[in-house]
């Protein structure tokens, strides 16, 4: 068998084919190396900044600065609402791997309620799980001890330290004051769409009521921020910068504290109101609704045994001196004489013969006077000082509600007083129209008689009964009312100013001082129905008395209080000023179901009185020689 002959090898053609697999081979590298130059150049240099902040997000955080809630103040420097410091026990929830085990551990040494847990639980449900939430407010000296010493166990949970709003007079000024308490989801969402969102970012509180409510703006401050290290733990190790938040403007109210604590002493247990107002500029002195409560209660979140303990017939949630309606009563007589003069329907000399009753001719109902037998002969002074019903009667059905309504709006009946706290109602001033609308009913001549003497559909507020007994007292000028006087920030002192409305003008300026002197004749005359109440004052004091009926009496029958259910009795109703030649303050109180304004509200009226008269002293006593 032949032997195949080896091929010859080309080296040639070899070493050909070797240059061009390592020339595709440096390429394909060159290659490969380029895209990583270029992967590297865009993350070191074009994506620098990027990574750069992505890191910094691992090590330093931003932390928001609650502001100091500004104070508030009396008129004579007292502190009315303050900042306490309290410790909370506050939880992170998307740094706690387990909640549920750490909450039942915590519960060892740290007594968390239910209705703490309960309400923890629905907070982190309606907020980001990346903001802190407070679990436990208001820990004591031992519950933070303990917690510290078994911190370590429990990441995402802390103890912070924070101000929280303090009321040192508790109940006397909460209708008032109002109160803060915890910042909802429904205030964020207002908030944010505000753009203030950002400014409550480090804030748990708000203001909910009263004047924390209205003046949340200037109260609250702007918030600050610091940079801070932390380490993989989230614990800060060094500050980096910080930005100071800017405090809150402090409040100085026209309120008095001694005189809003008389004001609380002479109510007692009776269920009414009190305003007193400054005369010369519309400042509220004194504003105090009975019952109260006792607002701190609301600021670290009340529970539900105390709730439900305000939720009782005496509704001491409700602001009566700006909520309270009541029937004005004989408090607007003097109003309505001015009306009648005015109209020309009476002079100061016109005299008519009251027999304790009035009629509508034709018409056999009567309308009876608060005494059986009458007053006699009545003039436009008589007519106030006694309080005659029936002369008002009859200057009721002559005048007509139209002409009343109007000439009442003007005093600021029916409407908003403008004070400024947002709990207001307007109440009613009745006219063909409110009732139009109201009952779907045509106003029939009988509705205006007892609307004369401030009753039927008429109903009013304590305040509003203020304002329209100042504008009286001014002669027609409208002096607001409203409850601060100046906010302050450092050294800056801004004066709150309030919304200017028009004088109420006369045909002839002489009847508001008709009106004026029968009202200190009612205080100063033995027939005067508030003059057993100011015997022996040594100042000039005038008012007017009202009783408001609750309930209609049939004819023939006799008011008996002791007959009629507590919550049927009449209202006591009074409003007064002094002194009389240069008045300085008005006063107005109603006491529900406890009987005359002359027997309840004028002794109340004069301990107020009283009280500020011997704080203030100045010539009190007129030169009209009636004392």
């Amino acid at each position: 068998m032949l032997k195949k002959r080896p091929t010859i090898r080309d080296h040639s053609a070899e070493a050909n084919l070797f240059a061009r697999r390592a020339f595709v081979g440096f390429v394909f590298v060159t290659l490969l190396v380029a895209v990583l130059l270029s992967n590297l150049y865009t993350i070191q240099v074009d994506d620098h900044q990027d990574y750069q902040t992505r890191s910094n997000d691992n090590r330093i955080k931003v932390i928001p600065i609650a502001p100091n809630r500004g104070l508030i103040y009396d008129r004579n420097g007292v502190l009315l609402a303050e900042n306490k410091p309290v410790y909370n026990l506050e939880v992170i929830p998307e740094d706690v791997d387990d909640l549920d085990a750490s909450l039942a551990a915590l519960t060892q040494f740290i007594d968390i309620s239910e209705q703490q847990k309960n309400d923890f639980l629905d907070d982190i449900k309606n907020n980001r799980r990346f903001k802190s939430q407070v679990l436990k407010a208001r820990l004591n000296e031992e519950e933070v001890a303990k917690f510290s010493v078994n911190q370590h166990k429990y990441p995402g949970f802390s103890i912070e330290a924070r101000l929280a709003r303090y009321y040192p007079f508790g109940d006397t000024l909460t209708h008032a004051l109002g109160y803060v308490a915890k910042l909802n989801k429904k205030e964020l969402s207002k908030l944010t769409s505000e753009d203030q969102g950002t400014n409550y970012r480090a804030t748990h509180d708000i203001g909910k009521l009263g004047i924390e409510k209205y003046y949340e703006r200037l109260l609250h401050g702007q918030v600050g921020s610091q940079r801070v290290e932390v380490n993989n733990r989230g614990r800060i190790i060094r500050t980096l910068s910080m930005t100071a938040p800017e405090p809150g403007h402090d409040l100085v109210l026209t309120l008095d504290i001694g005189l809003q604590q008389i004001a609380q002493h002479t109510l007692k247990d009776m269920r009414g109101a009190v305003v007193v107002m400054d005369a010369k500029d519309g400042g509220i002195l004194a504003l105090y609704s009975n019952p109260s409560y006792d607002p701190n209660l609301f600021v670290h979140g009340i529970s539900s045994k105390n709730y439900k303990a305000l939720l009782n017939p005496d509704r001491p949630l409700i602001n009566r001196t700006t909520q309270g309606r009541y029937a004005p009563a004989s408090t607007v007589k003097p109003h309505m004489a001015i009306l009648a003069l005015e109209e020309g329907l009476v002079t100061e000399h016109t005299k008519m013969w009251d027999p304790g009753f009035f009629q509508i001719p034709n018409v056999e109902h009567k309308w009876r006077d608060w005494k059986r037998w009458g007053h006699g002969h009545v003039d436009v002074y008589k007519a106030i000082e006694e309080s005659c019903d029936t002369y008002f009667y009859d200057a009721a059905y002559r005048l007509g509600i139209t002409k009343i309504s109007d000439f009442m709006a003007q005093f600021g009946f029916g409407d908003l007083t403008g004070i400024d706290i947002h709990e207001e109602t307007t109440a009613i001033l009745p006219s063909k129209e409110w009732k139009e609308g109201r009952f779907k009913e045509s106003w029939w001549r009988g509705d205006t008689i007892s609307v004369g003497i401030g009753q039927g559909y008429w109903t009013a507020t304590p305040i509003q009964i203020a304002n329209a007994t100042n504008i009286l007292v001014n002669k027609g000028e409208h002096r607001p009312p409203h409850l601060v006087q100046v906010a302050k920030q450092e050294d800056q002192v801004t004066p709150i100013i309030n919304e200017e409305k028009p004088p109420v003008i006369l045909k002839d300026a002489k009847h508001w001082q008709i009106a004026l002197d029968a009202m200190h004749n009612t205080v100063h005359k033995t027939t005067g129905t508030a003059h057993k109440a100011f015997k022996g004052v040594n100042y000039d004091p005038a008012g007017k008395t009202g009783t408001a009926q609750l309930v209609s009496i049939a004819q023939g029958e006799r008011y008996d209080a002791d007959a009629i259910k507590e919550r049927h009795r009449d209202n006591a109703i009074y409003i007064g000023f002094a002194p009389y030649n240069d008045p300085q303050i008005v006063v107005s109180i109603v006491v529900e179901n406890t009987g005359g304004g002359s027997s309840v509200g004028a002794p109340i009226a004069r301990q107020l009185m009283d009280y500020y008269f011997s704080a203030n002293p100045v010539n009190l006593l007129s030169n009209t020689g009636q004392q």
